[in-house]
């Protein structure tokens, strides 16, 4: 049997089923950022922590540079799978998987890098804000300063207006969707440009709760039916040239409880709340959007404004 916080981790995301980190083994997007993220920040001879190792994959990477890899994993079924596949693989004697919650472990030595992939877009579901900052916390009590570098560095996430379909052979349905980022889908009309509402630097102190209030200029008529989130994951900064190595989540498409017919022109105020590693319907709830201002009420202020000002 489960306690209450495992039942918990089932709900959001810490307990997910082995074939699921297969698939992302399949996700070459995910995987070459990673490995490129990695193969950047883990020095020769560096030593590394990986909270949530699932398959084990990004301490393989880490481990063909570093001297010494901590693999955290809750999950008994992906502690063994990491064992068996490290084990298989160049490198992997230097990977020490351990059965351990990573929310309560810390490693036996300070480290230089800690990896942390429990990434859902929106920073929703999965515990990676939470885990952060219980890490920051009880790894500077041990050990002191500095921190380690962190992977990834810093999150951005963004949100913008879509006409999006919800018919299904005939079956309307407004559900919550995921799409690829690398596919354009003719039922997703981008209604305006996307509109950065959080910043989150892991080397720093990160609010648990995120609270957005903006405005969107619409672009293109349509009816405004959904939002969709955007998360833009920092993996690893490249100083010496001014880049950095990115992945991007899959979007998310929520509905509205509201649609509204807009028009180019028209300015849309939107607001939302949420806790990070809260559920998608808490997100989905607090979603508020409405025109406050028409373009033709705008043409008419500006035309106003230029006589005043003749």
């Amino acid at each position: 049997m489960l306690n209450e916080r495992e039942i918990e981790s089932c709900y959001l995301g810490q307990f997910i089923p082995v074939h699921y980190h297969h698939n992302m083994l399949m996700d070459h997007n995910r995987m070459h950022s990673f490995k490129s993220a990695i193969f950047h920040a883990v020095k020769p001879g560096a030593k590394v922590l990986e909270l949530g190792g699932g398959t084990g994959v990004l301490s393989f990477f880490a481990a063909q540079n570093a001297a010494k890899v901590y693999c955290v994993e809750f999950n008994p079924d992906m502690v063994r799978e990491a064992r068996k596949f490290l084990a298989m693989n160049q490198n992997g004697d230097k990977v020490e998987v351990v059965h351990a919650d990573a929310f309560e472990y810390l490693p036996p030595e300070p480290v230089d890098v800690v990896i942390c992939e429990m990434i859902h877009v929106a920073m929703l579901r999965e515990k990676q804000v939470e885990m952060m900052e219980s890490f920051k916390r009880r790894y500077l009590a041990r050990f002191g300063g500095p921190l380690p570098v962190f992977l990834p560095e810093a999150v951005i996430m963004a949100a913008q207006p879509l006409q999006q379909e919800y018919d299904f052979e005939g079956f309307h349905a407004p559900i919550v969707q995921f799409q690829p980022t690398n596919v354009i889908y003719p039922g997703t009309v981008e209604l305006a440009q996307p509109g950065v509402y959080s910043i989150m630097d892991f080397s720093q102190p990160t609010d648990m709760n995120v609270a957005w209030e903006g405005r969107f200029l619409i672009e293109k008529a349509g009816r405004l039916n959904a939002l969709r989130f955007i998360t833009k994951n920092v993996l690893s900064i490249v100083e010496e040239q001014g880049t950095t190595i990115d992945w991007l989540n899959h979007y998310m498409m929520l509905p509205l409880a509201q649609p509204m017919d807009v028009q180019a022109g028209d300015v849309v105020q939107v607001s939302f709340a949420y806790r990070c590693g809260g559920s998608l319907p808490s997100l989905e709830a607090s979603i508020r959007a409405e025109v406050v201002a028409r373009f033709e009420e705008q043409a008419v202020r500006e035309r106003a404004g230029a006589v005043e000002y003749a």
